[in-house]
Formats: C-alpha cells, structure tokens, sequence
C-alpha cells in the first residue's frame, strides 16, 4: 500500500499501466478501488493514478475543515511528488468538485477532464444537505450515513440485485473517518464556479447517470453550456455512482473520449 507524502498528508496512491498519466478522483465517503473497473481498462492505454482523497480511505484524515485550495494544493503536490508534469482527470462527484477547482487554481494542469455525476455549483437545498449530514455524523457516527447514502446513490432495483457489491460501498462509507467526512463536507458546498468555466479550454466530457438524484441532469447541463469544449453523454439506468451502476455504458463513453481526443 504504497504512500506519497505531499501537503502535509500521507496519501495512499496506486499506479499501473504505461503512457500518458491519467488521474481518478473518487466520491465522497469512497476511496479509489471504486476505480477498479477504469483501472483495469484504462491502464492498457494509460498511466492510471487512482488515490484516496484528503479524508478518505487510508490516506491522512486531519480535523477540518478543510478547503477546496487546500484539496488542490493537495493535488498539485501529490503531482510533484510524483514527477507528473500533466494528467488527464476523472472525477466522480467531490472528485469532479476537486478537478473544476484545481483547473482553475492550476491552469495547465489537466490535459482534459472528464467530470462525472458533478457540478460547478450546488442548490441551496444541496448545501444545507451536506449541513445536516454532518449533524448526523457528529451524532451518530457514519454509520448514520450508510443506508440513507446507498439509497441516495443506488436505485432500489440496484442495491436489491448487487448484494455483494452494494455490502462492499456500505463498508467503504462505514470506515471512511469522521473527520475527513466533515472536513470535505466543509468544502465541497463552497464550489461556485460557474462563471469561470470558460477559463477551462481544454477537451471535457460531462456525464452523468440518468436517475442520479444527487446530482442531478440539470447540473450536468449547466456545466456543458459554460465549459468551452465540453460534450455531454447521459447514461441510461444510472444513478450517482454511474460508473459502478453502469461500466459498460460509463466506459465506452470514456473510450471514445479518449479516441477522439488522442
């Protein structure tokens, strides 16, 4: 379980493959193995980084809160760390939060993006959600969040007919520490960027599941308006985490990306 110290963290990181770098960002109160799937496939054209996130998984979870400068810098010295001059980036959810932040803080950082299930902006309804999360969590722990995030992230007919992959996400929300989990919910409300995505001009896809509740189509719109170069692909019969719900859909998007842009 290799680790890179960088910002002041210990982060758990994985690499595989050989050609040009591409990074996978995860979901909040996940960690990269819900990677495993892009990993094996993009690693035959690629160099894939998958981590855990400042908070998550096995990499340092410090009291917060945290910021979405600090999540960048963290991102940029992982980079440095590593020897990485560029990368493509996947973020799913906080991790599509984290890549539009650090674009933005690090122009030229990202030789395209791809941002998942994600926006540039949340509701007012969407920050005080993440408010009150944090009131359950301080009170009762993550297991207070296990059921009501697979229901938000999953279709009854999914976690029904997944058992063993849904017992798996379940223990990935239970053991993410509490501390990281408030320390990036502290910062993914802060995300308002809208107004700067044209500064973004490098090749973007935008997808998005089509039940995805969390963050929902309209999102994903508002992003494909305002980013320069942007496409957007809907997956049919996915929710939030598109890409575990629906690989086979979610990759093919990202291989023809990949074809049309290389």
């Amino acid at each position: 379980m290799p680790t890179v110290r960088a910002n002041g963290l210990d982060v758990r990181y994985q690499v595989s493959g050989s050609g040009p770098w591409v990074t996978l960002s995860h979901s909040l109160a996940c960690r990269y193995e819900m990677w495993d799937e892009e990993i094996a496939r993009l690693s035959k054209r690629f160099t894939v980084l998958a981590y855990d996130s400042r908070g998550h998984g096995h990499t340092s979870a410090p009291y917060g809160p945290y910021t979405l400068d600090q999540i960048a810098d963290d991102i940029k010295a992982m980079y440095d760390a590593l020897g990485i001059r560029s990368s493509h980036w996947i973020g799913l959810s906080m991790g599509g939060v984290f890549g539009l932040h650090t674009a933005l803080r690090y122009p030229g950082l990202f030789d395209s993006m791809v941002l998942a299930d994600t926006s540039s902006r949340l509701s007012p309804e969407g920050i005080a959600a993440f408010q009150d999360r944090v009131d359950k969590v301080l009170a009762g722990g993550m297991e207070a969040m296990v059921v009501p995030t697979l229901q938000r992230w999953f279709k009854d007919s999914f976690r029904a007919e997944n058992p063993g992959r849904t017992k798996r996400i379940a223990g990935w929300i239970r053991t993410t520490p509490i501390d990281g989990y408030v320390g990036v919910s502290a910062a993914i409300p802060t995300i308002d960027v809208t107004a700067r995505l044209g500064e973004i001009k490098v090749p973007c896809l935008v997808l998005v599941g089509a039940d995805d509740i969390a963050m929902p189509l309209a999102f994903s719109e508002t992003l494909v308006k305002h980013l320069p170069n942007a496409e957007l692909v809907v997956i049919p019969g996915a929710g939030h985490l598109s890409n575990i719900e629906q690989p086979e859909a979610f990759n093919e998007a990202l291989t023809k990306f990949y074809d049309k842009i290389s």
